[in-house]
């Protein structure tokens, strides 16, 4: 009888498959019924077990419970999920996933949770989703239970770090399953995780491993100790490192005040009070074109406006330089008491002029998109993006005036008459418009840099006096007349002042700076980068 030894081996076959599956099914199914226990711990007790199953049906069957769509059906005391609508509930069998029809909600009892039993179905999830096929999900379990570490953690992200095949989340679980171990009972566990924290020397590593020192294992200690104190090393380079940044952030914006001081006060030789303010009508100018851009434009193009806003600020600002000089400044070359007196004469005037147009209140300038948010370069090292702007703006800006005064027939007729003024008139130069050009080349910059300020702060009448001081000591420092002094010193007073700030305060800081400037002129009264020849001579 062959035919019926072969129909027998296939039903034996058959029968072997389906053992296991209705195995499962039994598993699964005792394990759900639980759920339906009176305590909550109990219930707790049961949604352990229904995620030890590591069946695929218990992730929807925890999640319903912890949203409280899980429920009993009166009639059989059957557990089942439910989606509510109104006073009518529609059944899913979680077993084999057949609907089961439509009852009132009256017919059922729903499964209650408490805050203690919703963590405990949080964490089983938790820990189902390290099974999951998104590599997303299992990433979040990881982090969610990296949060709560203890020895039994420890020992499923063991198990998940042994089947993950996706490397970035395997490198997270290596460092989860490390933090985890730093509880375990056995001292190798231990000095084993705080090997694998080693490539992870951030701050809460530090704290993780801080209470090793008094571990009682030898090993362990020396391991977490030599651990700390290569992360204090670290957050102290990174310490240093930002304040680097904050000096090199500072001396733009010193550099940007600066520069347009160097060529009106270091070429032209006048103290120029109404340099500030200079500063300020950029940053009015910037705050103008702002408006006008969400005013008349579409919103896509809003963060164009502070492109707009330097030529804008650097004609408007210019524009009143050259006034200045032809109306005022002219008549008092040779007198520089009376040219500082009307300066700060008109220093004064220009504040109240623009407080009558737009108010005392200080306004406000936004970032555009693309300089909003900030650079994580390290750990703990972050670099926001309208600093690194303006450190780079402030560098472009001091090369293109160096282009200016070298390659272009201005900075041509501009180092000529500073050089000597009756010899270039005699070569048919005009020095009355070159000065008036200088000056306003001079003002436009300080525009430019009013346009940067806007970045970092709010637009005031009285922005500009907060700069005026410190520009003049960048120019005394770094030599009168010199651009590359201008850049040494406002870099390196940037770079001092917050260096002294966490020691002596700010106020104090500048104190000491402008303390420090006094006696290096006495002994370097020409300053960093002193000229040399007829202009020095002069």
């Amino acid at each position: 009888m062959p035919f019926v030894r072969l129909l027998s081996a296939a039903l034996l076959f058959v029968t072997l498959l389906a053992a296991p599956a209705r195995a499962d099914d039994a598993a699964f199914s005792a394990a759900l019924s639980g759920l339906a226990a009176e305590g909550f711990a109990e219930k707790a007790a049961a949604a352990e077990r229904v995620a030890a199953t590591g069946d695929a049906r218990a992730l929807p069957v925890l999640q319903a419970m912890e949203a409280g769509t899980l429920f009993v059906r009166k009639d059989d005391n059957k557990v089942v999920t439910g989606a509510v609508n109104g006073r009518e509930v529609t059944l899913t069998d979680p077993l084999t996933g057949a609907t089961l029809g439509t009852v009132a909600s009256r017919d059922l009892t729903k499964i209650t949770v408490n805050n203690a039993l919703r963590s405990a179905i949080s964490a089983a999830v938790g820990r189902l989703d390290l099974t999951s096929p998104d590599p997303a999900r299992r990433l979040a379990a990881v982090e969610s239970m990296a949060r709560n570490a203890t020895p039994e953690t420890a020992a499923k992200l063991r198990d998940a770090l042994a089947r993950e095949t996706d490397a970035s989340v395997k490198l997270v679980i290596a460092r989860a399953f490390a933090r985890a171990a730093l509880a375990s009972p056995d001292a190798a566990e231990r000095l084993k995780a705080v090997e694998e924290l080693s490539a992870v020397q951030t701050a809460e590593t530090r704290t993780l491993v801080a209470p090793l020192a008094k571990d009682p294992d030898a090993q362990v200690r020396a391991a977490a100790e030599a651990l700390v104190a290569a992360i204090e090393r670290r957050e102290m380079l990174t310490a240093g490192a930002l304040t680097l940044f904050q000096g090199l952030s500072l001396g733009s914006v010193l550099l940007l005040a600066a520069v347009g001081l160097a060529i009106t006060f270091g070429v032209m030789g006048v103290i120029n009070m109404a340099h500030g303010e200079m500063i300020m009508l950029g940053a009015y100018t910037a705050f103008v074109v702002q408006e006008a851009f969400r005013a008349f434009l579409p919103p896509g193009v809003f963060g164009l406006y502070l492109i707009v806003s330097i030529p804008a600020a650097f004609l408007v600002a210019g524009a009143v330089g050259v006034a200045l000089e032809r109306g005022i400044i002219r008549f008092l070359y040779g007198r520089p008491l009376e040219t500082m007196l009307a300066t700060w004469g008109i220093s004064l005037m220009l504040q109240q002029v623009v407080r009558s147009i737009f108010g005392a209140p200080n306004k406000e300038v936004a970032n555009p998109a693309w300089m909003t948010g900030a650079w994580e370069a390290l750990p703990g090292l972050v670099l926001t993006w309208n600093r690194i702007a303006i450190v780079v703006f402030a560098l472009a800006v001091i090369g293109a005036l160096a282009a200016t005064l070298r390659y272009t027939s201005l900075g041509l007729q501009m180092r000529a008459v500073t050089q000597n003024r009756s010899m270039a008139a005699s070569m048919g130069i005009r020095t009355g418009w070159v000065d008036a050009l200088t000056f306003g080349l001079g003002s436009g910059i300080a525009g430019v840099a009013g346009v940067a300020l806007s970045q970092v702060g709010n637009v005031s009448p009285n922005l500009g006096q907060g700069y005026i001081v410190d520009s003049f000591m960048v120019v005394v420092f770094g030599g009168v007349g010199s651009l590359w002094g201008v850049l040494a010193g406002a870099l390196s007073l940037g770079v001092v002042n917050k260096i002294l700030e966490p020691y002596a305060g700010a106020m104090l800081g500048k104190i000491l700076v402008l303390v420090f400037i006094i006696l290096f002129i006495q002994k370097r009264p020409r300053g960093l980068f002193a000229l040399k020849g007829r202009a020095a001579e002069a």
